[in-house]
């Protein structure tokens, strides 16, 4: 995949309900991309007013130059939920369905473990001890 923006994402704590990803495979129908492209501009400050967003960024897939993925982050699954029944993303998803996509995918799921490099709390035991990492709390 191609990265088409930045990504931000909120670290997690063991303790906290899990963060949901939603991931939104893509194929706009002919001539219909930056139709898509335009729409998912023009709800994005409407999404970043949910309470619980996190983040978006969408990709292009090198393999399938017609494919595209929208990656977000929301604190939990009250925020999906108020995401998924806002008017205008309701409204963005009737036009998706009539006619905008050809087809399109929809996953939701929840975080399991969110580190990096240097923010390692949620890294695996066993990850953390074949790298010689001391244990966090």
């Amino acid at each position: 995949m191609q990265l088409n923006g930045v990504f931000a994402c909120a670290e997690t704590h063991k303790e906290s309900p899990p963060m949901i990803a939603v991931i939104f495979e893509a194929h706009p129908a002919k001539g219909q991309k930056n139709i898509y492209l335009d729409i998912a501009a023009d709800l994005k400050e409407e999404l970043q007013r949910i309470d619980g967003f996190i983040s978006v960024e969408r990709f292009q897939s090198l393999t399938d130059p017609d494919k595209i993925l929208s990656l977000s982050f929301f604190r939990d699954e009250e925020a999906v939920k108020s995401w998924r029944s806002s008017f205008m993303h309701r409204s963005a998803q009737a036009a998706g369905r009539s006619g905008v996509f050809a087809d399109y995918r929809l996953r939701v799921a929840a975080v399991t473990r969110d580190y990096g490099l240097n923010s390692r709390i949620q890294a695996p035991q066993d990850s953390r001890s074949f790298h010689h990492e001391r244990e966090l709390t």
